[in-house]
């Protein structure tokens, strides 16, 4: 007689809708479960750890490959070539096997510079600097410039970027890698964005800042703790891990997420900035893993044997998901800052892409962008956007970041009469 096996997908992951009472026992209950399911496909988690390990190995080999030759490690496509459909198959395969993306020329330089100084004007003349209260959050905080990140998300330049036709050519190239459609479901609009308003960097020459460590944004625990991204992982936790693309947004735009677990309600294909300024690649720019296949092994490293049972690797609550050299030493062998930059380029990653930004002392120069996404319209961003509107009318901080609403008193501010047809849609007004 012969005893029946479940198959990993009779055995049920718990989840949770809430933030679990007992944080380390859940985490324990969730890895348990989770190394159950993989087993029960006859495979153990150290051999599928080892499969995503050998793919991660053969792309970082590929970078060190590209540096010793001299080559950018970060495609780089000339916005012209985008809007005339000019764009090469090898461009495009270096974007999906990079995950990331620098765009010359993306606005004018002028325009990127006009924008720059619109914004000085904006805040001076708001008395920005002498109402400014310090970070509103520990993360941007750290950085160490007094201010290098405003909070500011309804100046001109801001939403005439978001809403503007060139803007839109990007985003739907950039969300036109990814799978948006399966299973009889169309999980977003790649043609439509839904204008994911953010704040803007300047750092000034002369600055020293300590940078941002090694990070990742899509989530923290409830990438192995909600029910939708179970679904959207399920081929690391089904014994199909030869199956799993990073590409596939199945999943990743419906679900719930509890609180305290992470830093952006939208779903975002790319993240991304427009820059203001010129920036050299050695004044504190910009570094990413282009290796959109890392999330698989974040994933799936906190259930190791060398992890303890109530550790996910240090990722936990109301903390970036961090990328270490304790446990993702591998990773970090590929971070890759971009190349020089100007005004009017734009520079994109894969949202699962760990990125950090290199500190500097004594800038060259100044370093100054607005962070504008790819977040097409789905059902998770649709129900962001009505917050979004409401802080976009009384020039209110969005909902995802800190309470501190200095434009709502602020005349010249960006208003309803002023948005264009992409601004409505994006904002969900029409």
């Amino acid at each position: 007689m012969t005893t029946a096996h479940p198959s990993p997908t009779d055995l049920a992951l718990p989840h949770w809708e809430t933030t679990p009472d007992d944080l380390p026992a859940a985490v324990r209950e969730v890895k348990a479960a989770i190394r159950r399911r993989i087993e029960a496909s006859g495979r153990t988690v150290d051999e599928v750890f080892a499969v995503v390990e050998a793919r991660v190995r053969e792309r970082v080999a590929q970078i060190h490959a590209d540096r010793e030759r001299g080559e950018s490690v970060w495609p780089v496509i000339d916005y012209a070539d985008i809007e005339n459909g000019r764009v090469s198959h090898e461009q495009l395969a270096k974007l999906r096997r990079r995950g990331c993306l620098v765009v010359r020329g993306h606005f004018p330089r002028e325009q990127a510079l006009a924008w720059d100084a619109g914004i000085v004007d904006y805040v001076e003349g708001n008395r920005f600097f002498e109402s400014y209260r310090g970070p509103g959050d520990d993360f941007f905080g750290s950085v160490g410039s007094k201010p290098e990140i405003y909070p500011i998300y309804w100046s001109a330049a801001q939403m005439e970027a978001r809403q503007s036709e060139r803007m839109a050519t990007v985003q739907s190239l950039l969300n036109s890698q990814w799978k948006h459609e399966s299973d009889g479901v169309t999980w977003f609009d790649p043609e439509r964005d839904s204008l994911y308003p953010d704040r803007i960097r300047r750092r000034p020459p002369g600055a020293d800042s300590n940078g941002l460590g090694a990070h990742c944004d899509p989530g923290t625990l409830d990438l192995w703790m909600t029910e939708s991204y179970q679904r959207a992982f399920r081929h690391l936790f089904d014994g199909s891990v030869e199956d799993y693309d990073p590409w596939d947004a199945a999943h990743r735009t419906a679900g719930p997420q509890y609180p305290g677990t992470t830093m952006c309600s939208a779903f975002r294909t790319f993240q991304g900035w427009t820059a203001l300024s010129d920036m050299a690649h050695d004044q504190g720019v910009l570094h990413a893993v282009p290796i959109p296949e890392a999330m698989a092994y974040l994933m799936l490293r906190p259930l190791l044997d060398d992890v303890a049972d109530d550790d996910m690797c240090g990722v936990t609550t109301n903390q970036v998901f961090p990328a270490t050299e304790k446990w993702h030493p591998l990773l970090l062998e590929a971070l890759s800052g971009i190349p020089d930059v100007q005004a009017g380029d734009s520079v994109w990653w894969h949202c699962d892409m760990i990125h950090s930004v290199a500190p500097v002392e004594d800038q060259q120069g100044w370093g100054n962008v607005m962070y504008i996404p790819a977040a097409p319209w789905c059902e998770r961003n649709e129900r962001y956007a009505v917050s979004v509107r409401e802080a976009f009318v009384s020039g209110s901080s969005p909902s995802d970041f800190p309470e501190e609403h200095y434009e709502r008193t602020w005349p010249d501010r960006f208003t309803t009469d002023r948005l264009n047809s992409t601004g409505r849609r994006g904002l969900g007004l029409e």
